[in-house]
This record gives structure tokens, C-alpha cells and sequence, in this order.
């Protein structure tokens, strides 16, 4: 089941509960700003996450898994690898 555009796993958030967050697959707008653009970027593009873009892995999604404070070291662009098969 694919829990974000990124890759994130909702599911394992420690913010989900106390935010009351329901994946950005869910929402219109996300509870830490006024966009995303990752999220903006898929639903621009009509795709479910970035593993389902032709341009995956962009420059976006590349910044957000290694370099944000967010950073995951890439399990985000695994996981979208995954829910595409890739």
C-alpha cells in the first residue's frame, strides 16, 4: 500500500498520531508548511508517487532522501522501487 509520494513510510512516522496526519496520499495540504513539492510534483504529474515517474530518481527526491534534515539515506527511493517494482 503506497503511504506517501516520497516513499515515506507513514506508517512508521512519529508524528502521524499527534498531528493527526493521514499520509499525504490523503491530504491536501501537509501538516509541517503550506506544500511539499515532492507531493505537489506527483499530483502535478497524476502519478501515485515518484517510483511511478519517468524522471525518478530527480533532483527533488534525491535532496529529501540525503539531503534534508528529513534525510533517510535513500529508504524512501528504495521503497518507491518497491510499490513500482523496479
Amino acid at each position: 500500500m503506497v503511504e506517501s509520494r516520497c516513499g515515506l513510510l507513514c506508517s512508521q512516522c512519529s508524528f502521524r498520531e499527534s498531528m493527526g496526519c493521514q499520509g499525504c496520499v490523503n491530504i491536501e495540504k501537509p501538516f509541517w508548511g503550506d506544500s511539499c513539492p515532492v507531493k505537489s510534483c506527483c499530483e502535478t504529474k497524476a502519478q501515485k508517487h515518484c517510483g511511478d515517474c519517468d524522471s525518478f530518481v530527480c533532483s527533488t527526491l534525491h535532496t529529501f532522501a540525503f539531503d534534508m534534515e528529513q534525510s533517510d539515506n535513500g529508504a524512501r527511493i528504495e521503497q518507491c522501487k518497491q510499490w513500482h517494482g523496479k
